[in-house]
C-alpha cells in the first residue's frame, strides 16, 4: 500500500489513485466523522465542552440514558444539531456533489449530519441514522421536532408524537442499537456493485461500517483511502493519500 505525505500531495500517488477511479461505473464515498471535522463539526468525544462536560457521551447515547433523563438526552443532541446546522459543506463535500456531473456517486456515511445533503449529494445512505430524522420512542412515526434552539440548556423536553403518547426521539443509532436495515442493506449492495470506492475520514474502527472497504475488496473493486493520519484499513486499501478530503478530493474527483 502506497501512501500520500501530509504536507503535499505526491503527484505520483494522486494519479495512480485517479487511475483507480477512472475505470468507469459506479462510485461510492464512505465517509466518517474527519469528513465533518474539516466543516467544524466537533467530533463525538469533542463535543463535550461547557456545559457538558461532566457528562461521558457514551453514557448519554445510549436506550438507557433515554429512560433514565430523556430531556438530558434531548437537550444534548438538539445542542449538537445547532452544531451543525451552524457548519458549512467543505471542499471535499462539494467535490463528492459535483463528481455526479459524469459519474453515478453513492455516499454511504457514517456522520448523522446533513452535510453531505446540503452540498448537494443526491443519494446518501446514513448507516449511523441521522440527528434531523427524528421519530417517535415508541410507534417510530416521523415527529417534526422544528429547528434546535439557539441556546444551550441542559435539560428539554422533547415533543409529543402526533400518532401516539410517545415523544420524539434522535433519529441516530445509540449504543447497544442495531444499524437501520434499509441504509445498511443499501450501502452493501453499492460497495459490492461499485468500480471503486473512496474512504474517508474514519478509524476503520466502528462495526459493522468498518467491514465496508474489505467487502468491496473482496469483490474486485479498488480502495481508494483519504485520511491525513495513518490508515485505519488495512490490505484493502489499494491507495492512502494522506491529505485531508478538502485538500485532495476536488483533485481526486475531477474529471
Amino acid at each position: 500500500m502506497s501512501e500520500v505525505g501530509t504536507d503535499a500531495v505526491n503527484t505520483d500517488e494522486l494519479t495512480r489513485a485517479r487511475r483507480a477511479l477512472q475505470r468507469g461505473g459506479p462510485l461510492v464515498v464512505l465517509s466518517g466523522a474527519g469528513m465533518s471535522a474539516e466543516s467544524g463539526v466537533p467530533t463525538f468525544r469533542d463535543a463535550q465542552t461547557g456545559l457538558w462536560e461532566r457528562y461521558d457521551p457514551t453514557e448519554l447515547a445510549t436506550p438507557g440514558a433515554w429512560r433514565r433523563d430523556r430531556d438530558t438526552v434531548w437537550a444534548w443532541y438538539r445542542w449538537r444539531e445547532h452544531l451543525v446546522s451552524t457548519a458549512e459543506p467543505n471542499a471535499g463535500h462539494l467535490a463528492v456533489a459535483e463528481a455526479q456531473a459524469h459519474r453515478d456517486v453513492t455516499v454511504v456515511t457514517q456522520n448523522v449530519d446533513d452535510l453531505h445533503e446540503r452540498a448537494g449529494s443526491r443519494r446518501v445512505h446514513h448507516v449511523h441514522g441521522s440527528l434531523f430524522a427524528h421519530r417517535c420512542d415508541t410507534c417510530a412515526a416521523p415527529v417534526d421536532a422544528g429547528p434546535p434552539p439557539p441556546e444551550l440548556v441542559d435539560r428539554l423536553a422533547p415533543p409529543l408524537c402526533t400518532h401516539c403518547d410517545g415523544r420524539a426521539r434522535p433519529g441516530v443509532v445509540w449504543f447497544g442499537e442495531s444499524l437501520p436495515e434499509a441504509p445498511w442493506e443499501a450501502a452493501v449492495t453499492a460497495v459490492t456493485a461499485a468500480s471503486a470506492v473512496v474512504v474517508v475520514g474514519t478509524s476503520g474502527l466502528v462495526h459493522p461500517a468498518a467491514s465496508l472497504p474489505s467487502l468491496a475488496a473482496s469483490h474486485g473493486v479498488p480502495v481508494v483511502e483519504v485520511n491525513p493520519g495513518p490508515s485505519g484499513l488495512g490490505r484493502e486499501v489499494s491507495v492512502h493519500l494522506r491529505a485531508q478530503a478538502g485538500q485532495v478530493l476536488p483533485a481526486l474527483l475531477d474529471r
